[in-house]
């Protein structure tokens, strides 16, 4: 099946100077829309991490609901078309950099005192992460198919792996003891998880490929932050949880992913427990990407959640 959406053109593209310990380098962002025009701006941050904003373009449309809203997206630093780090020290990637990253960002692009904030995948870690640090100028938080802990996370991933047929199953456990994780047979494997669980249109969209492609051809920080795969997950960030510190947040937060995702309902249910007055929307036909595969149900909830809380400061 193939996307009925269209991408819509930026307004304007830029890029901003970034500098924290260890590192420093350009951030990437595009607009569509006007700042400072309409209700308060949505800013996207994309999976990975590493995975480069291409994939969450079609969020871009959330600019068409709702009178004017502009959406910004950008490449987190290290990824797409943000500097490259391939020699940085691996202890420089950590959630704290791209918090800071995000926090120039908004200041640079002068929406830092009003914005809503939308998370996919890894991004959906990230952003709690920005409230827990600067939770004054956000309106709300939209959490798209991430866990609060990559514990849950690989609970999750087992589980789906265990019911994989059993040749995908063994080809995935022997390449992985060996590491060779790009023989043919090992990423046929990981294609079939993929397909599943991870985007079902099938083939990609050509901003899906292009991401995927983006994740291969500088694959620094995902492999040192996640790891090869979306579930062999022996990062940096393996021992990651943000379970504990969830009650902290109180800027109105929707939590959405799909039946078929690999982010399964245990991996984001602390989310709902721990956030007062979170809720949560499951699209029945999706996986990992609803905006890619439900993409008009997608705009619906998201925009309409964003809608109600135009009108409402964050923390």
């Amino acid at each position: 099946m193939a996307p009925t959406y269209a991408i819509p053109e930026p307004t304007s593209t830029g890029e901003m100077a970034f500098s924290a310990p260890g590192l420093a380098g350009t951030t990437w962002y595009r607009v569509t829309g006007e700042l400072g025009a309409g209700p308060p701006p949505l800013v996207v941050l994309h999976g990975g991490p590493g995975a480069a904003h291409d994939y969450c373009l079609s969020m871009a449309n959330l600019a068409g609901v709702g009178e004017g809203r502009a959406v910004v997206h950008y490449d987190q630093i290290g990824c797409g078309r943000s500097s490259h780090h391939p020699d940085a020290d691996p202890a420089v990637w950590k959630p704290e950099l791209f918090v800071a990253e995000l926090q120039q960002l908004v200041e640079h692009l002068g929406i830092a005192e009003d914005f809503h904030l939308l998370g996919q995948s890894w991004g959906g870690m990230l952003a709690p992460e920005y409230v827990l640090a600067h939770p004054a100028g956000v309106r709300s938080l939209t959490i798209c198919d991430s866990p609060a802990s990559m514990e849950l996370w690989l609970q999750a991933a087992n589980l789906l792996r265990a019911e994989l047929p059993e040749e995908v199953q063994q080809t995935l456990t022997r390449y992985e003891a060996s590491g060779d994780y790009d023989d043919p047979a090992y990423l046929a494997a990981m294609q079939v998880f993929y397909d599943a669980h991870v985007c079902r249109v099938v083939p990609n969209p050509p901003e899906v490929a292009a991401t995927f492609a983006q994740i291969e051809a500088e694959p620094t920080v995902y492999h040192t932050m996640n790891g090869p795969t979306e579930f062999h997950v022996v990062g940096s960030m393996k021992d990651w949880t943000i379970v504990d510190r969830l009650p902290a947040i109180s800027v109105p937060t929707l939590v959405v992913s799909g039946a078929h995702d690999e982010a399964m309902p245990l991996v984001w249910q602390p989310f709902l427990d721990a956030i007062r007055g979170s809720r949560s929307h499951v699209f029945p036909a999706s996986s990992h990407m609803p905006h890619v595969e439900e993409h008009e149900a997608f705009l619906e909830v998201v925009g309409g959640f964003l809608a109600e809380h135009d009108g409402q400061a964050g923390a």
